[in-house]
């Protein structure tokens, strides 16, 4: 077998190997529709505890304190960096520690996570999480 022949198999490999690789990222990512619910809306109030800004999806955690005193760390899910930056959003804008308004529709499975459609930092500038903003293309009802 010469080396001619042998690169074309190697080449093969590589491009074999890489969409292993690759196949679970892409099997992963989700749709709007199945796994947050547009009739459960939610609106919180809360303190930052940290924001992720990372790909696929960036992610706000927030510290939110119910009527019984029982403080709940809740997960909003948000567009990428990308279409974040795009949106207006800093980094410096969202301190540890900011009480934020929260707007999005709560996941299917009923635990504190939800895609945020915006939130409204405490000087009242509101930013868009570019979400897809549900079915009906439009923010969750106020509550």
């Amino acid at each position: 077998m010469n080396r001619t022949s042998m690169i074309p198999a190697a080449l093969v490999a590589v491009f074999v190997a890489a969409g292993l690789q690759a196949g679970p990222i892409v099997i992963a990512h989700h749709s709007f529709a199945a796994e947050f619910d547009e009739n459960k809306p939610v609106k919180v109030t809360g303190k930052l505890t940290s924001m992720r800004w990372s790909n696929p999806h960036g992610w706000i955690y927030v510290d939110v304190t119910g009527a019984d005193g029982k403080v709940v760390n809740w997960a909003f899910e948000t567009s990428s960096v990308n279409a974040l930056f795009r949106a207006g959003w800093r980094k410096e804008d969202l301190p540890v520690g900011a009480m934020l308004v929260v707007d999005g529709w709560q996941a299917r499975n009923g635990t504190p996570t939800a895609n945020a459609f915006s939130i409204v930092l405490p000087d009242g500038k509101r930013l868009f999480a570019g979400s897809p903003a549900g079915a009906a293309g439009t923010p969750p009802p106020p509550k």
